[in-house]
């Protein structure tokens, strides 16, 4: 490594709800510097959801409670063999794993059943608030392939 390791930028909160996870969540949702656009589809899903009776806010932490994944596979070569190694999942990553998993799921939803992105983030945030949904799906996938490569836990490093 040639240079310094980089600083941590501290994320300020967002306007309206003053969560940091959803300052992430639209930073992450943001494509070509418009930030202004990534807010609204976000600001607007969470509207719909307070119309639908919820408190938004609750339903995001819930949410991202049951898409955050507690262990992870990492590859690891050991004398020319590559293993998969679970390894547990920290903090930060956990979070990031998590709202990455959720646009992802999101933006695959089909375009027949829900026209726009506001439509496809409102219906994920749901469905993974409940414990549904495609993010929950790879976070599940993601646990049983930690569970299958379990015997290789003793080439953690």
């Amino acid at each position: 490594m040639r240079g310094k390791k980089a600083p941590k930028r501290k994320i300020e909160p967002d306007l309206i709800y003053n969560n940091r996870l959803l300052t992430k969540l639209i930073n992450r949702l943001m494509k070509e510097g418009k930030k202004r656009v990534a807010e609204k589809i976000v600001y607007s899903a969470l509207d719909n959801i307070k119309v639908a009776g919820a408190n938004p806010l609750e339903v995001f932490d819930e949410a991202i409670k049951n898409v955050s994944p507690r262990v992870e596979v990492r590859p690891r070569r050991v004398g020319g063999a590559s293993y998969q190694v679970p390894v547990e999942v920290r903090g930060e990553r956990r979070d990031s794993l998590a709202i990455r998993w959720l646009i992802e799921a999101a933006k695959s939803r089909p375009n027949s059943e829900y026209k726009t992105m506001i439509k496809k983030l409102e219906a994920e945030i749901l469905d993974a608030s409940r414990g549904a949904g495609l993010a929950v799906k790879k976070k599940e996938d993601t646990r049983r392939m930690a569970e299958a490569n379990k015997a290789f836990a003793h080439f953690r490093w």
